[in-house]
């Protein structure tokens, strides 16, 4: 059976810009593709996508065909510029607008449309903030239901204030970035073979059910 991950770009550029996340994320579906994992990027800013919580905003929004490609990847890797410090706003957006599928439980087990899916991130910016994107974006994609294997970050980031990013400083031969795109796409692709094998049985539906009683 085919393994197909989803980047999501959460660039502020929209196309044709260059990217510098585009360009380390070309990096790891590379590796991915190296392991027979087939990969598609969706530039988030490319397409109208509106603010709020929910899976559908209605008219014009286009982010419920997002998400369909989204429930239907085994891979979900969020990729994202630091901007003061934190990821990016359409980074934000995004994460907001999953939250949406809370709702969209599984009518047997509750369980939430992103799990059985692997995540990722992948960060380029200037100074610090890596850690703080991966961190708290990781956390978020837990949460929605996904599983988040070890090492499945990846990153760049620059010298204190402005300066080349990625592609301009030859971050493509950066020792560190270089050896946790490995780390992130092997990885990654274990997480899909274990889930697999081993699907997540849990009943949201009976557990939530338990907790109201001892609740009263």
């Amino acid at each position: 059976m085919s393994i197909k991950a989803l980047f999501l770009n959460c660039t502020l550029k929209p196309s044709p810009e260059i990217s510098n996340t585009q360009a380390l994320i070309d990096k790891v579906a590379g590796l991915l593709g190296e392991l027979g994992v087939e990969s598609e990027t969706i530039r988030v800013v490319d397409h109208a996508v509106k603010f709020g919580i929910s899976s559908d905003e209605g008219e014009g929004d286009e982010w419920p065909v997002i998400l369909e490609r989204i429930k239907a990847c085994d891979i979900l890797v969020m990729g994202m510029p630091i901007w003061f410090g934190v990821r990016s706003s359409v980074a934000q957006l995004v994460m907001e607008r999953l939250d949406g599928t809370y709702a969209e439980g599984d009518s047997q087990t509750g369980q939430y449309p992103l799990y059985g899916k692997v995540a990722g991130v992948i960060v380029t910016g200037n100074e610090d903030g890596a850690h703080d994107c991966c961190a708290n974006t990781l956390f978020n994609l837990t949460h929605l239901g996904c599983v988040a294997p070890p090492n499945v970050d990846c990153y760049w980031v620059g010298d204190a204030g402005p300066g080349p990013s990625y592609i301009e400083a030859g971050g493509d031969k950066h020792l560190y970035t270089n050896r946790t795109a490995r780390y992130m796409a092997h990885n990654l692709l274990w997480g899909v073979h274990a889930l697999r094998a081993t699907p997540l049985p849990t009943n949201l539906k009976a557990l939530d059910a338990e907790a109201r009683e001892v609740s009263r």
